[in-house]
């Protein structure tokens, strides 16, 4: 019998290059280490599980297994569960943005939507502009396709329209990536005028906007922005991104697209060739929420335990940051951004904060540009007002 030791074993081939040069997610890594249920938490943007509507999904999964079980247990359409996509038009209808089941494709989650239009949209060595800072898993993505990822400044009211569109014409950009609502990690909302201008420099240069909004529903404060995607000059160039995952529940995976008819079909293509279809039972069991429950009464319950937990957040700040330290004040979302004094690192202080057990996301590795390492990220959804008390009781240790 012949061995590879007779013969000579050769070397495999090397991975993609693309995959040495794309790091792992910090905040990932973060989450693995503050696993331990003694520590108190500031660093996942996860929705509070205590809050998630398990009778009504189950009663849902219930509904379609008991009906219709050779239909949802079966392979599907590419495009999504036609219930589901009327289902997420009509929402989008009633918010203010006209939208036909047609126009939308569904995904695994708004993660993926922004993999297929990767796919779709970006050769290697495309520019790619995103807010500074940006959605961290929004820079893997964009890095894995191998672009050239070129940050825009902000301000405390998110992207300078005037900035960017110096950029657009000096870099010849593919797309523009945003996250106009609540951002992550800064918690910012973009202002309707700004979000008009950024329509107009699309529509005058020649750019694509990748609007993502995973947290426009969760607004606490104030009245909704129109989506970019409404505004004049950008509607055939804005794919708007969204998900269930902060709505409903992460762990369905299930998010949808809504593009231009063109880029529409390149992302179905795109998706047959990575996954042929969405979950059909997670579809159908989702679109049977949507119709026996009250997915808006859901959320101002939702809406009002996290306005509680960032007040508290909120309280107290000052006595938990050192002295000369900042953070803004978001009206909705996940996440609220701060700025330790001058000279601090949050990445080198981290490690002090978990020895204290609790826990927060370093800014840096959301920046596409130079990272300001005295920013960090902090999330109020997953902890109680008493809880963040603690949590904030023992940051204060942490960092004297």
């Amino acid at each position: 019998m012949t061995t590879t030791a007779d013969i000579g074993a050769a070397a495999v081939p090397a991975l993609a290059a693309r995959t040495a040069d794309v790091g792992g997610s910090p905040v990932r890594e973060i989450l693995a280490l503050t696993a331990r249920p003694e520590v108190i938490s500031f660093a996942g943007g996860l929705p509070a599980p205590e809050l998630f509507d398990a009778e009504g999904i189950r009663a849902a999964y219930d509904a379609v297994l008991r009906e219709s079980p050779r239909q949802v247990l079966q392979y599907s359409t590419t495009d999504g569960d036609p219930s589901l996509r009327t289902a997420v038009a009509a929402r989008l209808t009633t918010r203010g943005l006209p939208t036909d089941p047609a126009d939308l494709l569904i995904t695994g989650g708004s993660q993926q939507g922004l993999s297929l239009l990767a796919s779709a949209l970006l050769e290697p060595g495309d520019t790619v502009l995103v807010e500074d800072p940006s959605y961290l898993a929004a820079l893997q993505c964009f890095g894995l396709a191998a672009a050239r990822i070129i940050p825009v400044p902000t301000d405390e009211d998110g992207i300078m329209p005037d900035a960017l569109d110096a950029l657009v014409a000096a870099e010849r950009p593919k797309l523009l990536y945003l996250v106009p609502n609540f951002q992550n990690p800064t918690g910012r909302t973009l202002s309707l005028a700004r979000r008009q201008a950024v329509a107009e420099v699309a529509a005058r240069r020649g750019l694509w906007i990748v609007e993502d909004d995973p947290y426009g529903e969760l607004r606490f404060n104030g009245e909704p922005v129109q989506w970019i995607a409404g505004c004049a000059g950008a509607e055939d160039r804005t794919v708007l991104l969204s998900s269930f995952s902060k709505v409903m529940a992460p762990g369905l995976r299930l998010g949808w697209l809504r593009a231009p008819a063109a880029l529409r079909r390149a992302c179905v293509i795109a998706k047959q060739a990575a996954d042929l279809h969405t979950s059909t039972i997670d579809q159908a069991a989702a679109a049977r929420y949507l119709a026996d429950s009250d997915l808006d009464a859901h959320l101002a319950t939702v809406r009002d335990a996290y306005r509680e937990r960032r007040d508290a957040l909120l309280a107290g700040l000052a006595d938990a940051l050192p002295a000369g330290s900042s953070w803004n004040r978001p009206d909705g979302g996940m996440f609220l951004w701060a700025r330790l004094s001058s000279g601090r690192d949050a990445t080198v202080l981290l490690r002090q904060a978990v020895a204290h057990n609790v826990a927060y996301v370093p800014g840096a590795p959301f920046f596409a540009g130079a990272p300001d390492p005295a920013t960090l990220r902090l999330s109020f959804t997953t902890h109680t007002p008493s809880e963040i008390a603690d949590g904030l009781n023992r940051l204060a240790k942490a960092l004297r």
